[in-house]
């Protein structure tokens, strides 16, 4: 008789498109980012609503059949939808609470048309540190059963300069607990956790700047639905200079998370024919590594 170990959770791997932003529809086409995914084993997908889907918000059904075709053909998963509510779209004026609930429903709908079940839901922001827009619990509530209606987790990104310990996150896990819902979430990305400067920053002084350590995603973890794997510099020993990558998806594995790494390059050279693919594959090859894929 053979027995076989139960599977441990942990993250998998996949890429946002926003990584290849210099050359898509320069030197690259949606299928030729499908396919450096595939080749670098990475499953997982997040698109941005505005740059890859043509005629946004209102794809033909011949773009939408060609969507479908790619992911069979490339064996990829939609994850992440990113998208906006776009508080500043008016001169003058936010958006009302109706006006952004309307904004969002539709990209609720076409994140389920494509197949996708977490939403990147970039909210209007009041100022410099990120906050967001004051009515954001209003049509984020509108909102939630039309999410668990079409099946979609709608999750506003933790970026720099926000850290994990402030009142921004801590008023969206109140949010959460108070609506009991698993349809509104966060996405957290790994710039807040910078140890080193970036290389493209010449003389970025790291003490001016407020950072999270990495311990703190362990709390946040039941609320996080995907996360930004940010990168901006892989050495030749396949490492990530700025980000303690190790820790992070240690604690990741220790605690049974096992959402989707979605690879986002921020790095120099994006315009440069294959460099972000290059970066991309070191950064799988240090991700396959730290999950024991290899």
């Amino acid at each position: 008789m053979t027995s076989s170990m139960p599977s441990i959770a942990k993250p998998k791997r996949g890429v946002s498109l926003y990584s290849y932003s210099g050359e898509y529809g320069v030197t690259m086409t949606l299928e030729d980012m499908f396919a450096d995914m595939h080749d670098i084993g990475a499953e997982g997908l997040e698109i941005l609503a505005n740059t890859h889907i043509d005629g946004y918000p209102e794809p033909t059904d011949v773009w939408v059949e060609n969507w479908f075709r790619l992911l069979e053909k490339y064996k990829i998963i939609p994850v992440e939808y990113g998208h906006w509510v776009d508080s500043r779209q008016y001169q003058g004026r936010e958006l009302t609470t109706i006006e952004s609930y309307d904004k969002l429903l539709r990209d609720i709908k076409l994140a389920n048309r494509l197949g996708f079940t977490v939403m990147r839901t970039k909210l209007g922001v009041i100022d410099d540190d990120l906050t967001p827009v004051k009515n954001w619990r209003e049509f984020i509530t509108m909102a939630l059963p039309d999410a668990e209606k079409y099946n979609v987790r709608m999750c506003p990104e933790i970026h720099s300069p926000t850290i994990l310990k402030s009142k921004m996150v801590d008023d969206y896990v109140e949010f959460i607990e108070k609506q009991k819902t698993k349809h509104f979430g966060i996405n957290i990305d790994f710039g807040v956790f910078q140890t080193n400067p970036m290389p493209m920053w010449e003389g970025q002084d790291l003490s001016t700047m407020k950072f999270s350590p990495v311990e703190d995603i362990v709390p946040l973890l039941p609320y996080t639905y995907a996360c930004h794997a940010k990168f901006v510099n892989m050495s030749d020993d396949f490492i990530e200079t700025t980000t303690p990558y190790d820790r992070i998806i240690e604690l990741m594995i220790k605690h049974g998370w096992d959402g989707y790494l979605l690879s986002e390059y921020e790095g120099k050279n994006k315009d440069v024919p294959g460099y972000s693919s290059g970066q991309l594959r070191r950064q799988h090859i240090l991700m396959k590594r730290l999950l024991g894929e290899e």
